[in-house]
């Protein structure tokens, strides 16, 4: 497990999110997470839904299921799972800016709670079906984010996650260079392996179902997201603002970019998704 020297709080998570809140939806759009590219035509917004079909896939949806969206982001993934399957969704997240812009969206079964995950209040056993896309990553304690899963899913639920994973050989110029840093400037507490998670879940009270190494499929998202800040930093002057301003606290997250390309090519770091079923 990889552990910053300045670890986050959850706090520090919604800040990032509420303060950054411009540049992630002027340089991605409404999706807080990696495109997938299958064949590699897709634009980065076909791609962005291909991740979110990928994560459908794996659920195994029923019609009248109750499904958690483990950091909603600003809705994007629950509502369209809403609107092609006859479920209902409650999302969390921790950041103000995501919860309103996810409530503004037309009525749906889609419902997001600005709470935290780890505090979260919801009934035991009340839900059929639970996903994390790239916000376990966020938890500040990562065995508690699998024991609550296990807790507000029904026996036999299933639990889908998609995680940035610290690469198996990573080497310590790549732990201090790379992974350490992406953790200080994204504002992850930590980042596991998929050692780390499986343990964690295996005591949680989950079996892995599934597991598939998708890096190459994901990589492409921060090499199009670099390259698109690069110009909206001279055709935005609200961005340019916001990079550039010394009140900006998350500015930072700026250097992690080009970390993040080094890291899914060198193999220092990993994206997996994950698929286990509750006892």
């Amino acid at each position: 497990m990889i552990v910053p020297k300045r670890p986050s709080t959850a706090a520090g998570v919604a800040m990032h999110y509420d303060e950054l809140d411009l540049a992630y939806r002027r340089i991605w759009g409404e999706h807080v997470h990696h495109g997938y590219w299958r064949t590699g035509r897709e634009s980065p917004a076909e791609a962005a839904d291909a991740l979110v079909e990928e994560v459908e896939r794996r659920l195994a949806l029923e019609p009248g299921q109750t499904l958690c969206d483990i950091g909603c982001g600003y809705g994007a993934t629950a509502a369209r799972i809403a609107a092609r399957h006859d479920v209902s969704i409650i999302g969390l997240t921790l950041s103000s800016a995501q919860e309103k812009v996810a409530n503004a969206r037309p009525p749906s079964r889609f419902t997001c709670l600005q709470r935290d995950w780890l505090h979260n209040d919801l009934p035991d056993a009340s839900f059929d079906r639970a996903y994390a896309i790239e916000s376990s990553e966020h938890m500040v304690d990562k065995a508690r984010f699998f024991r609550e899963a296990a807790r507000v899913l029904r026996p036999g639920g299933r639990l889908v996650v998609c995680a940035w994973l610290e690469g198996k050989d990573a080497h310590q110029w790549q732990i201090r260079h790379l992974l350490e840093p992406i953790c200080r400037e994204g504002r992850l507490p930590s980042m596991g392996s998929r050692a780390d998670y499986e343990a964690l879940a295996v005591d949680a009270g989950f079996i892995l179902r599934d597991y598939e190494d998708v890096s190459s499929r994901v990589r492409r998202t921060w090499t199009i997201c670099l390259r698109r800040f690069a110009g909206r930093m001279i055709t935005d002057p609200a961005l340019r603002r916001l990079a550039l301003s010394s009140q900006t606290r998350n500015r930072d997250f700026i250097f992690s970019l080009p970390r993040l390309i080094l890291a899914l090519r060198t193999r220092a770091m990993r994206y997996g998704i994950f698929v286990w079923s509750r006892n």
